[in-house]
Order: C-alpha cells, then sequence, then structure tokens
C-alpha cells in the first residue's frame, strides 16, 4: 500500500462509523462527541487560614481542540464557588502567598509565558513578569516578599562553520543544526535547544527576574528553606548524561549565589519540603541498584545536610507528593495503594496511617490514577483534594477536623447522569504463571447480560511501572458506548503493590506478565461475560509493546491494535530520548555488547509467529517510542502477508490523547479495526448479502 493509501485507509476506518451496540439512539450513549463536554479539577490550593480553596478548572475548548484550564474558588464553608481568572488564555499552577491574601499563578499573554499575581480582596491582577520561556514551579518566600521559579536559559549553540551571507530575496535551505549532547531531544519539546534550566527570583512587587544559577547541568524543583536560601535539585556531574536518575539537592544562597549540595548518594534525591520551624528537610529518593523501577523512598536530613534518615523503612509502598503537617510532627503523602490513591500520615516515628481515601480522577483518557491535594496552615489542618471514581472525573473535596467532608463541586452533573454509562466491576485472578493474585476491573456495557455474546476488549497500561485501577476514563466509556467489554487489570510489574511485584519484570520485560494478562482473559471467557471468538487487544506504549508481544504467543485474539508501541529494544536503547535509561536500567547491557539481550525481549524477533490483524499507531512527534518502532513491526507484518495498517497522527507527541481530536481519533480507529475484524460482524454483513 503506498502512503497516500495507507492515510486514505486510516481515515475510512475513523469516518465509517464503528458502532457495535444495536441501539441506534445516541441521545443517551457516550459518544464521540462527548469527550468535548468533560471536564474534571486538578491543583486545588486550600488558603493557609482553610477558608477557600482554588483550583483549575479543565474544559474542553471545541474551537481550539484543547485542555484548556481556568481558576474557580471555593468558599470552604458555604460550597459557593465563583469564577477568578476565566475567559483569556488558559491558566495553571495556583500559589497562595503566605498570609492568604494574593494569589500567584501561571499563563500566557500574546504567546508569552507569564507570571501573574492576582489580589482576593479586590480581584485585581497585575502581570509580575513577561518571560521568553515558561517558569516552572514558582513558590513563595516564607515572608511573601520573593519568588523563587526556575526556567530554561539558552546556550550558545554549537558550530563548526559561519554560514556564507545570503543574497537578498534568496530562497535557501534553513542552517544545518549541530547538536553535541546525548539528549539531544525529549518527547513533547522536541530537538532540544542547547541550556539547561536555571533558578530565578522575583520580588512579589514585580520587575525583572534575577537569575541565581548558572549551573552546567541545570537546577529545578525550588523550595525556600529561609528568606535567603533556596533549595533546588538536578545532577551537576561531569559525567550526567550517562546517569539517567542520579540528582542531589542543593542548598542555593541567595546573597552570593553559592550552591551547596546537601545529599551526595548515588541515586536520586529530589522534592526537598521543609518543615515549618526551618530545621529539618524531607525529600524523596532511593540507592540506585540498576533496576528497572526501585521505589521512592522517604528521608529526612537536618538543614544543613547532616543527619540524614530513612523515615517508615519498612513501608512498601513508594512515597509521592509530600508536605509538612503545620504543626511539623508529621507528614503527609500521596501513596498509590493497590490500585487506589490514599493520602497517608507519616509520623515522625516512622508509623504510617490513611488519612483520606478516594482521590483520583485528573487523567480522564485511560484509567491512571492522578490525583492532587493540599493542606492548610491551621492548627487543625483542612486538607483540599481530587475525588474521582469510576463514573466521575475529579471534582474538588473537602475534609478535616473542622469542616465537613465533602465534595464541593459536580462538574459534570450536567450531562453524566444523564447518559448510560458503563458499570464497573473489580475482580482479581490467580496468575497462571505462578499463582499470584492479579487485580482487575471490567467496564460493562449498558445493555451488558452474561450470556457470552459480547465483544472484548483487553486494555494494557503503560508504563510499564505504572498502575491502574476503578478510575474514570473516557476512552473505557467510548468502548462501552460502543458494546464492548473492557478489561483492565494490573499485571506484575504494575505500582502499588511493593517494591517486589514491581521487580518481578526487572530484564524480562515483557515475561510473566504476559501470562497475568491471559488469565485476566480466561476469567472473561469462563463467567460468560464474552464470547471468545469476539476477544480484540490493545495497549500504549509498555501496553502497546505487550500488545505486540503477545500476538506473537497466540492468535487467540480476532484483531490487535498496538499503539506507540516499544519493537526492538536495540532501537529504543539507541535513538529514544530515554536510551541511556533503557540500556542501563531495564536491559543492563549495551546493544552493541549484547543485543541478544535486546532482542530475546522485543516483539520483531518473534514477528514471524504473528496471525493477528494488526494495527500500528504512533504519534509524528513521539520521541519517547519514536514512530520507526510501530514502522518496524508494521513492515515485517506486510512482508509477512498479515493484514496490518499504519496510523500516524500528526502532531503528536507520545501522549497521543492531549488533545480531545485525538483521543477521539485513537478510540474511534481502534474500533473501527476491530470491527472489520469481529466475527459477528462479518456474519451481519454476509447475512445482508
Amino acid at each position: 500500500m503506498t502512503f497516500t493509501r495507507t492515510i486514505l485507509a486510516a481515515s475510512a476506518l475513523l469516518l465509517s462509523g464503528t458502532a457495535v451496540a444495536q441501539d441506534t439512539d445516541t441521545s443517551s450513549r457516550f459518544t464521540a462527541e462527548r469527550v468535548f463536554d468533560i471536564e474534571y479539577a486538578t491543583s486545588p490550593q486550600i488558603s493557609p487560614d482553610g477558608s477557600k480553596i482554588v483550583y483549575v478548572r479543565h474544559s474542553m475548548d471545541r474551537l481550539k481542540d484543547q485542555d484548556r484550564g481556568d481558576l474557580w474558588i471555593i468558599d470552604v464553608k458555604s460550597g459557593e464557588q465563583r469564577p477568578l481568572v476565566t475567559g483569556g488564555a488558559s491558566a495553571s499552577s495556583p500559589v497562595w502567598s503566605p498570609d492568604g491574601t494574593r494569589l500567584l499563578y501561571s499563563t500566557s499573554n500574546n504567546g508569552k509565558p507569564e507570571l501573574r499575581l492576582l489580589y482576593i480582596d479586590s480581584g485585581d491582577s497585575f502581570s509580575l513578569a513577561q518571560l521568553e520561556q515558561g517558569p516552572s514551579g514558582a513558590q513563595w518566600s516564607p515572608d511573601g516578599k520573593l519568588i523563587a521559579f526556575s526556567m530554561f536559559v539558552a546556550d550558545e549553540k554549537p558550530s563548526f562553520a559561519k554560514p556564507i551571507e545570503q543574497p537578498e530575496g534568496a530562497e535557501w535551505n534553513a542552517p544545518v543544526k549541530v547538536f553535541d549532547d546525548l539528549t539531544y531531544r525529549f518527547d513533547g519539546a522536541g530537538y532540544l535547544e542547547d541550556g539547561y534550566s536555571q533558578i530565578f527570583v522575583l520580588s512579589a512587587d514585580g520587575g525583572t527576574p534575577r537569575q541565581i544559577t548558572d549551573a552546567d547541568g541545570g537546577l529545578s524543583g525550588v523550595a525556600w528553606l529561609d528568606n535567603d536560601t533556596l533549595l533546588a535539585s538536578g545532577n551537576l556531574n561531569d559525567e550526567r548524561d550517562m546517569q539517567p536518575v542520579e540528582s542531589e539537592i542543593y542548598a542555593i544562597q541567595l546573597s552570593d549565589k553559592s550552591v551547596r549540595p546537601l545529599t551526595s548518594r548515588n541515586g536520586p534525591d529530589f522534592a526537598p519540603v521543609v518543615s515549618p520551624d526551618g530545621k529539618t528537610i524531607a525529600f524523596r529518593g532511593y540507592d540506585d541498584q540498576l533496576k528497572a523501577y526501585q521505589q521512592n523512598n522517604l528521608y529526612l536530613m537536618n538543614a544543613d545536610g547532616s543527619n540524614v534518615r530513612e523515615l517508615a523503612a519498612g513501608f512498601d509502598r513508594a512515597f509521592g507528593q509530600t508536605v509538612w503537617a503545620p504543626n511539623g510532627r508529621s507528614l503527609y503523602s500521596l501513596i498509590e495503594n493497590a490500585g487506589n490513591i490514599d493520602l497517608f500520615e507519616i509520623g515522625l516515628n516512622g508509623d504510617t496511617s490513611i488519612a483520606l481515601s478516594g482521590l483520583g480522577g485528573t487523567s480522564i483518557g485511560r484509567p491512571y490514577g492522578g490525583a492532587d491535594f493540599s493542606i492548610s496552615a491551621t492548627s487543625r489542618p483542612v486538607f483540599a483534594y481530587t475525588a474521582g471514581t469510576a463514573d466521575t472525573p475529579a471534582d474538588v473535596a473537602v475534609a478535616g477536623r473542622n469542616v465537613t467532608d465533602r465534595v464541593l463541586t459536580a462538574l459534570n452533573a450536567d450531562i453524566l447522569p444523564y447518559l448510560d454509562m458503563a458499570r464497573v466491576e473489580e475482580f482479581k485472578v490467580s496468575s497462571s504463571a505462578d499463582g499470584r493474585e492479579v487485580e482487575a476491573w471490567v467496564a460493562l456495557p449498558p445493555d451488558f447480560v452474561a450470556d457470552g455474546s459480547f465483544p472484548m476488549i483487553l486494555e494494557i497500561h503503560g508504563g510499564p511501572f505504572s498502575m491502574y485501577g476503578p478510575f474514570f476514563s473516557s476512552e473505557i466509556q467510548r468502548y462501552a458506548a460502543e458494546g464492548y467489554v473492557t478489561v483492565w487489570s494490573n499485571p506484575r510489574g504494575s505500582t502499588s503493590y511493593g517494591e517486589e511485584f514491581a521487580q518481578l519484570i526487572d530484564k524480562k520485560y515483557p515475561g510473566n506478565d504476559y501470562d497475568d494478562l491471559m488469565s485476566v482473559v480466561d476469567e472473561m471467557v469462563a463467567r460468560n461475560y464474552v464470547d471468545s471468538d469476539r476477544l480484540f487487544i490493545t495497549g500504549g506504549s509498555g501496553g502497546g509493546i505487550l500488545t505486540a508481544w503477545t500476538i506473537t504467543k497466540t492468535d487467540r485474539f480476532a484483531a490487535a491494535a498496538s499503539i506507540k508501541p516499544v519493537i526492538n529494544w536495540m532501537t529504543m536503547g539507541l535513538a529514544s530520548d530515554i536510551g541511556v535509561f533503557v540500556n542501563k536500567h531495564w536491559i543492563g547491557a549495551n546493544p552493541w555488547d549484547e543485543p541478544e539481550k535486546f532482542l530475546a525481549l522485543s516483539p520483531i524477533r518473534y514477528v514471524s509467529n504473528v496471525k493477528t490483524p494488526t494495527m500500528m499507531m504512533v504519534g509524528e512527534e513521539d520521541y519517547r517510542t519514536p514512530a520507526w518502532e510501530a514502522e518496524q513491526f508494521y513492515s515485517a507484518l506486510k512482508q509477512n502477508g498479515v493484514d496490518t495498517v499504519l496510523v500516524r497522527v500528526p502532531g503528536s507527541p507520545h501522549y497521543i490523547a492531549s488533545r480531545p481530536s485525538r483521543l477521539i481519533a485513537k478510540t474511534d480507529n481502534i474500533m473501527g479495526w476491530f470491527a472489520k475484524y469481529d466475527p459477528a460482524r462479518q456474519d451481519e454483513d454476509e447475512s445482508e448479502e
């Protein structure tokens, strides 16, 4: 098939219609257009006194095909909410001043990044600074007089020749581009400029940002130790290109711009958080043992970097976003916990307990577990957090000893209650590999009955060190609306079940995670939920490679859709934006030294086994699993006479669903491909003829 014909075929799949359900009334179904109706909350920031919450309210801009954010404010006592910053450019990253009178946030003006400050009493706002690059992680100083943030600073590009002057009106080729860094492009950023992220400070009254650091390697993740001292993390080692996970925490003096490391071990140290009395720093990290997955542990050290000690050393879960309790006697951390997200309290003696459950909802494409929270500065802290369920994306919720625990928003109450949504069931199976328990969920179409007639989609998560859970998913709801039973699970390698479970695939991925997935499929067939002749498989990134791997081992699936996969670990290790990490941590070798280690885990090695009709899909600007990964499998299948199609998503990085239309195109093309090979649908077509 020529390139032009490939594009036409992909377009035909999207436009042909994909309905599997018999009901032709689409008014109550989660149709493709409903993706543009979804709203969700992120970054709920509670004021220091616990009386108000500012959050980012996300909606889908139909004309610009974008997920945009506006700032809304909620009165905690009454629950009343109103818009705060809306109508202009998208707004994000709200941060309260220490006294709660002002709000800092990020936006843009005429396409230029901008930091703005808003006065809560009057609603007036002004631009602190328009910037050439986007600021990151802006934080107030303890006295509220300064704001610190990180921002990219370009260096002079390498060059070996000066271009000659072009004649006036000439149309010459653009000048050559020279790269001399090991990492010269990155997913979502494209080909990189020379330069690093540096630390800046800016007066809260506005003005010109002052650059504090000029460090080769760059620094980010800023926090204030005191009014004259900043903390940040980065890797300033000369060998940093070959140290993909290494980082240290540095203390930076504003008075003399000196930079001093506070940590020094082999492994990442990052996300410093200073105790209320300024004497102790909490941070996350681990001792690097060159494994594909290593759990982020929680540590404390004195403000000068001395007395480093691990907190809750026996706690077998990875620590996420962490903050101090206002009294300094404990900390709170977001924890992925057996497919859920909980907020844990960690005492200074290492004791752990769940403070809040039911967090989530900030990832609306697939059922990943994203969540945000914040805490007031009051003696009896109040928590603001994102609450999500399998039926609804993130809303803003509040909890605490002196408030009524409740969900404060209902951002989708105008849409979702009036649609026939999928019912989600949780179940567990024993893996055929070794009997280990595997947790899974299944979404059942509105008209579901367990009569063994329904088609099934196995949806596999990426990472591979991440987790799915009982969270809202536009993609799952789309599948259900078209009559598919969709099942997703957390096979070995998934996070939230402890470090040992995640490390079961270290240096052997893909491996027995395949057996875990097939055990989940077997359970669906055994329950008579699905027709064993109408099984389909898909997944993105890590799920993409597992999809490709699976069809080299079995032909039980009627069709497959491998989305942004790894197909050849050798090319992944040499040309991906995380190639060094792949070689050192995932495979543990160099491809030129031990090619068999790479090929043994690569679906391309076994492509001759594939009989399943397979769609390959990838973003045209994906530098995480670059387009040539999918193209290798596509070309091999073509040469082997297996029916296949290549779908390229224009302008898309690795995160294909970053724009609403891309999410729609992804799901509807997948269903269009599956419908082509659905035996029941083929029988219907034959009977009509």
